[in-house]
């Protein structure tokens, strides 16, 4: 019983909890210094000088800050309640940036111009529909984007020069939600555009920049599906610099002769993907960064050479944004590592000499402590390996440990090893371990893994957990008795198929922003993800798939979870509509489990708001400490 020696936490007007007992504010004292980390991560080099936009958190939510030299001080430009993702300098003399931002989670992005002299902001898009931020043409006049406002569904191309909203209008009209820009033409009259149907199928297309015409680069290839992920011109303009699996098993860097059509590949040596790339402004090298079983690796390659120059050793980790200033020699990056929240960084390719742009707060703990993943793998039910990453708690715990197994969303995601944040606290103060496994059908393992789990194969991935669960119980400082499975999204319905399939081998689950009815989700999530989900879990106007796809769904064996159940949505999310979340609980709820639920009125697939994410973690940590550790 809650006395007025305890108070409690107001969970805020936005939420909407149900079952959930009343937080204690010594529980949010124990829990606060975990809840205080910052991150920060790349947005855009300055044009001229040396300095750079960045996203970062002061208050509530992520906004861009302006940095004007290695470690200076972060001057905040916008001040919204919503999360600014980041800007993007005008690239020729930078006076000027455009910034999107959404309402509510909703993903409904609008593009806006701020004006660094006075600060004013201007909107650029219809305030209505979803808009991708787009892309400079060369001369840094014009800016091609993509938009739904024709049609709710489809990403047409729209043109505009910021400094002119009135010189907005359509491009071209297309059919289908997996359009956008990629890189202008060195003399700005062709647009490089991508057409995505799925995670390994997508096409690369030239747009005359004035008409709107469109043209196709890379035809279907025989019955291969080819996946290409990004491209920029070279800057002669004969070719194209790509990321595809074309003939292979991993994403290559290559090199396409316009003239020819013609590849040559860059990265054969590498058998890993290659997951972003960056050509310097002069042309003579491409930045790029491979997926090595997790870990980011950053290279340097010469063009004219095709040779690698040698870089400076990097934390293990992930690095993200790699981004040319137009000096050429300033390679800036996000780096984040177990020990180190995202910070911003660049490399000088001259002389290999590091500077450090950002040094986030870490809530006064010395991360240096924190523990390092460790990489795991077992069996699974038709032999194949799966593999995952294991952080186990300090030595001071002993005994077989509790496990939470989280489980990544995508579903073509991938767990790699990272900065934990919050969660350090589980390891930490509570002494469990952690394990994220990635299953069949994430990326980083190959194409062919990644299609381990389409259509009909959906519940093969579910039954990886259920080696793990297996495997856990093989392990001598791992206690099978006490597992809870938790999971976002994607993450989220594997969190409820295993509690369906696996309930007297847990003690609870966790389900975030995830998916309890295949065919419901299908018919409401946002006209413009639609078809591009079908072609990942099946096509529910099917009727064979349709029965299928409601004989897998954890709503329709909600009477098999038999152990306490917490649910978490956003109203607004465009991508799993609150209703997934609304039924599973009502439904579960039948069972005579407990069933906590929380929804936030003002968040969409995930929580954003500081607030709100607070109260989350909260609520999370006295639902671990009820249902898995007593």
């Amino acid at each position: 019983m809650v006395t007025a020696q305890s108070p409690t936490v107001n969970p805020g007007e936005n939420l909407v909890i149900e079952e959930i007992p009343q937080i204690s504010s010594s529980l949010t004292e124990t829990v606060e210094r975990y809840t205080q980390f910052r991150s920060a991560g790349l947005a855009s080099w300055h044009p001229i000088r040396r300095e750079m936009l960045i996203s970062t958190r002061f208050a509530d939510t992520p906004q861009v800050h302006l940095v004007k030299f290695p470690l200076g001080s972060r001057k905040q430009l916008t001040f919204f309640p919503e999360r600014v993702g980041g800007g993007s300098f005008q690239p020729t003399q930078g006076e000027y940036f455009v910034f999107s931002k959404d309402i509510g989670g909703n993903e409904f992005n609008q593009n806006y111009r701020y004006d660094l002299a006075t600060g004013d902001i201007t909107l650029l898009t219809d305030g209505k529909s979803k808009n991708s931020r787009g892309v400079w043409s060369q001369r840094g006049d014009r800016m091609i984007y993509t938009s739904t406002r024709r049609t709710g569904k489809d990403n047409d191309f729209y043109i505009i020069d910021p400094k002119n909203p009135q010189s907005d209008r359509l491009l071209a009209k297309v059919e289908g939600g997996g359009w956008g820009g990629l890189d202008w033409s060195q003399d700005d009259r062709q647009l490089l555009i991508q057409q995505y149907i799925s995670a390994n199928e997508s096409y690369l297309w030239l747009m005359d920049t004035q008409l709107g015409e469109k043209q196709l680069l890379t035809p279907k290839k025989d019955k291969e599906k080819v996946a290409y992920d990004g491209g920029v011109f070279s800057k002669d303009g004969k070719g194209l610099y790509v990321i595809t699996d074309r003939d292979f098993e991993f994403l290559r860097l290559a090199y396409i002769d316009l003239a020819t059509s013609q590849y040559k590949y860059l990265t054969t040596n590498i058998p890993w993907d290659v997951e972003d790339f960056d050509l310097s402004h002069d042309g003579k090298y491409i930045a790029f960064v491979t997926n090595e079983d997790g870990a980011s690796v950053l290279h340097l390659l010469e063009t004219a050479t095709g040779k690698e120059k040698t870089l400076p050793k990097l934390p293990v980790g992930q690095i993200f944004s790699i981004n040319w200033h137009r000096n050429n020699q300033d390679l800036g990056f996000t780096l984040v590592s177990a020990k180190t929240t995202a910070d911003v960084y660049s490399l000088n390719i001259t002389n290999n000499k590091i500077d450090r742009w950002t040094e986030s707060e870490t809530g006064g703990l010395n991360t240096g402590n924190f523990t390092e993943a460790k990489p795991v793998r077992w069996q699974s039910f038709d032999k194949k390996t799966i593999s995952g990453f294991l952080y186990l708690p300090p030595a001071k715990f002993t005994g077989k440990r509790p496990v939470i197994i989280d489980i990544h969303g995508g579903p073509e995601g991938q767990f790699r090893p990272s900065f934990l944040g919050r969660i350090n606290y589980y390891l930490n103060e509570l002494g469990i371990a952690i394990l994220f496994p990635n299953v069949r059908g994430s990326t980083g393992y190959g194409k062919t893994f990644l299609t381990l789990d389409n259509g009909y194969l959906r519940e093969d991935s579910v039954k990886d957990i259920g080696t793990l669960l297996d495997w856990i119980a093989t392990q001598p400082d791992l206690d099978k008795d006490r597992i809870l499975v938790t999971g976002g999204s994607y993450g989220g319905y594997m969190s409820l198929a295993v509690a369906t399939k696996y309930s007297d081998k847990i003690r609870a689950s966790i389900d975030i922003v995830g998916i309890s009815n295949f065919v419901t989700f299908l018919e409401k999530t946002e006209s413009y993800r639609r078809d591009l989900r079908r072609v990942e879990y099946g096509d529910e106007r099917d009727p064979k798939m349709r029965e299928f796809l409601l004989k897998i769904s954890p709503l329709n064996n909600a009477t098999s979870i038999k152990k306490p159940l917490f649910v978490i949505h956003g109203q607004n999310d465009p991508r799993v509509p609150v209703n997934e979340a609304e039924q599973i609980v009502a439904t579960v709820k039948k069972n005579q489990v407990p069933v906590w639920y929380l929804m936030a009125k003002d968040e969409g697939h995930g929580f954003s708001k500081k607030k709100n994410v607070d109260y989350q973690f909260y609520a999370t940590v006295m639902f671990v400490k009820e249902f898995l550790l007593k």
